[in-house]
């Protein structure tokens, strides 16, 4: 991580927009030049590895500054409890309180988002964003917005890449000389028991005598070292926890040690923008009652993993319960834990049918690439096979190791050192994961531990995730057999139809539609609903559209041809309603007659653009009665009109009444320009819903006559 001194106009331009929304700590992200990822350019406030897990973010992640860049609108979070509701895998990884606001940087009507601003408050911060906070955070991203537009931009347009981000030091609230400086020295020599400070990164900076003489330590082995690491009975990672609770909530915080071989300390900590002050004192706590005495590790012996790595592996290990499909695990550990471990390149496989399958790889050249893809397991020799045949993981630190067990290969990709982690679930291997780097590297005893309990992580979410797309996969060739192929070309009618399933459940449900051909001049438009997303509602869907094709072409009337389906239907008894909408259009008269079984109200726009909600009476759900009758009504159907027949995952939103949504959707109908029924579908769907939060099937089905009346043939 690079440093700065606030010179730079970005740099100031955050710190003076801390300053105006009163925050404790900030940083700027910035989009990517190629990719649809933020990364983080400059930051104060807290240290750099605090932010490590977030210093690219991808757009498409449930974090606060991806979602306010995607929703263009500031997020707000004004508690820990209200972080873990919203964005639980970041609240599982800063387990504080404080409060946080992300907000894009740039303007939609200009060039889109630029990035995002994000923004933290102490703890004590009142649980709502007051108005003249929310104005002064709003006017630092106008600010920060004019700043990235005056950077220079490459010759694609894009801004330039970003480097390692800046983090800036807020100035001290004072300048003192240097006789004022002793002066202080002096009194905090003075103070009863001992006295330090730490800067924002945990390492000490001053300790008094009484300091040194509590802990047992001489003042230069102390200074410039975080005291977790220079003092081996202050490794338990509660410690340093209390250290990072004090930087992000900015309370002062407190816990009580134990020094061998019979001394208590109590610990003091008073955190600012700028570092900590630290207060020590014996302690009168028995032991038990406190945290009791950490034996120090013998040499090459495990240490207890950090508090930061701790809560790394937390925020990774939430972030791969989130992955749905392989690719996202895929992503996930290309974009998340490579560069968390300073990696290179990645190699991902997956183990299918006894051979090695490649799902996802960085940094490699497409030879290295080819060279292992389906080799057998058990038979090839490679640093993948060796792994998952012997379920250990391999840690290889110089070229040198790699070419003696498996000569050629350091040439072959380039690669210095690697991580070969094999991917096991219930001893089954699933796959082989590798993390490899440009120049040799030796590999801690924590890292070591960590990329172990990954691996097996990585695992169950590659299991998982290969699990799930096989069911997707049987979804999507459900639903295609299902649903038509493709309409009918009918002379004189524009259609468009879309169908978009629930992002809940099996990713199938039971919409569907349909065009009819009848004869020369009349066609049949059909639009349903069967209730769920099944594979139920899916195979009562495909009875349902068989019964009212057949029926339709049968030439029965509308409201018979709703019956005679009710009537099948009802028969089956599967436990599943169905609404449906029924139009004979008849394109030399320029007539439609409707008739609905329980279904949303049909669109009908204008030639001048002015839409109405039509009146179709309102018959009975399919599957319930079997002796309901439905009515028909018939309306005129102009030439350039449009009749828009929709279900209601279109409209229907938590808390809205379902008149009002359905005068929402006409009056978003009527607001459209004039364009074919593909474009105007397009609009009516546009923003609707994002792919994270559609819980109903969408199906849409536009009807625009262009030429009907006796004198304007077909």
């Amino acid at each position: 991580m690079s440093g700065g001194t606030g010179t730079d106009p970005l740099d100031r331009a955050l710190l003076r927009t801390m300053l105006d929304a009163g925050a404790s700590a900030g940083g700027v992200y910035v989009l990517a030049d190629d990719e649809p990822v933020l990364q983080l350019t400059v930051m104060s406030g807290v240290p750099a590895p605090f932010l490590e897990p977030w210093s690219r973010v991808a757009l498409a992640a449930p974090i606060p500054v991806a979602v306010a860049v995607r929703r263009r609108h500031l997020v707000w979070a004004g508690s820990h409890q209200q972080l873990v509701r919203d964005f639980p895998r970041t609240a599982v990884a800063v387990p504080y309180d404080f409060a946080l606001a992300a907000a894009p940087i740039g303007d939609r009507d200009a060039d889109g988002s630029r990035g995002a601003l994000l923004l933290l408050w102490p703890a004590d911060h009142p649980p709502r964003l007051s108005a003249d906070e929310r104005e002064r955070v709003e006017n630092g991203c106008r600010q920060l917005a004019a700043v990235l537009a005056g950077h220079p931009r490459r010759s694609d347009g894009h801004p330039p890449r970003p480097v390692e981000p800046r983090v800036l030091t807020p100035p001290p609230a004072r300048t003192v000389g240097p006789e004022e400086a002793l002066a202080a020295v002096d009194f905090a020599e003075r103070l009863p028991g001992g006295a330090c400070a730490l800067d924002l990164d945990g390492s000490l900076t001053l300790v008094t005598t009484g300091a040194a003489e509590l802990l047992g330590a001489e003042p230069d082995r102390l200074l410039g070292a975080r005291p977790w690491e220079a003092l081996p009975w202050l490794r338990d990672p509660v410690f340093e926890d209390r250290y990072r609770a004090a930087v992000i909530s900015r309370q002062p915080m407190s816990f009580v040690a134990f020094r061998p071989p019979d001394r208590w300390l109590t610990f003091r900590l008073f955190p600012d923008g700028r570092g900590l002050s630290v207060w020590i004192a014996p302690s009168e706590v028995p032991a038990g009652k406190e945290y009791g005495p950490l034996p120090v590790p013998a040499p090459g012996e495990t240490v207890p993993p950090r508090a930061g790595q701790i809560y790394h592996v937390l925020h990774l290990a939430a972030a791969l319960t989130e992955a749905v499909g392989v690719q996202d695990v895929v992503d996930l550990v290309a974009d998340q834990i490579v560069p968390a471990f300073g990696a290179q390149g990645m190699l991902m496989y997956a183990a299918e049918a006894g051979r090695l399958r490649t799902i996802g790889h960085r940094g490699y050249p497409a030879e290295a690439i080819a060279a292992f893809e389906g080799l057998a397991l058990g038979a090839a020799k490679s640093p993948a096979v060796h792994a998952l045949s012997t379920g250990e993981p391999s840690f290889y630190t110089t070229p040198e190791q790699m070419e003696r067990d498996y000569p050629g290969l350091p040439q072959l990709t380039g690669k210095a050192a690697r991580a070969v982690l094999p991917l096991i679930v219930s001893g089954r291997p699933v796959g082989c994961c590798i993390l490899s780097y440009d120049r040799p590297r030796t590999f801690s005893t924590d890292e070591h531990q960590v990329l172990t309990s990954l691996a097996g992580l990585i695992a169950q979410a590659l299991d998982r995730a290969r699990l799930y797309d096989a069911k997707q996969q049987l979804a999507h060739d459900l639903q295609a057999g299902l649903l038509p192929h493709g309409l009918p070309s009918v002379p004189g009618l524009a259609v468009a139809a879309r169908y978009l399933p629930s992002t809940r459940g099996m990713d199938i449900g039971g919409d569907f539609y349909d065009l009819i051909r009848l004869d020369e001049d009349s066609v049949a438009a059909v639009i349903g609903d069967v209730q769920g997303h099944n594979a139920a509602a899916a195979a009562l869907m495909g009875q349902a559209r068989t019964a009212v094709h057949a029926h339709a072409t049968a030439g029965a009337s509308p409201g018979e041809v709703l019956a005679r389906t009710n009537r099948l239907l009802t028969d089956l008894d599967p436990d599943l309603f169905t609404s449906c909408l029924y139009v004979h259009i008849n394109l030399r008269s320029g007539r439609a007659c409707l008739a609905s079984a329980g279904h949303p109200p049909p669109l009908l726009r204008h030639p001048d653009r002015h839409t109405r909600v039509l009146d179709v009476p309102h018959g009975l759900l399919l599957g319930i009665d079997p002796d309901a009758r439905y009515e028909a009504t018939e309306i005129d159907l102009p030439p350039d009109s449009v009749l828009a027949l929709y279900t209601d995952g279109l409209i229907e939103q938590p808390g809205v009444d379902l008149d009002r949504a359905v005068a929402e959707l006409a009056g978003r109908l009527s607001a459209a320009p004039p364009r074919q029924p593909d474009a105007l579908a397009d609009i009516l769907l546009e923003n609707r819903y994002s792919g994270a939060d559609r819980q109903d099937d969408v199906a849409l089905m536009l009807l625009a006559p262009a030429t009907i009346g006796p004198d304007r043939p077909a």
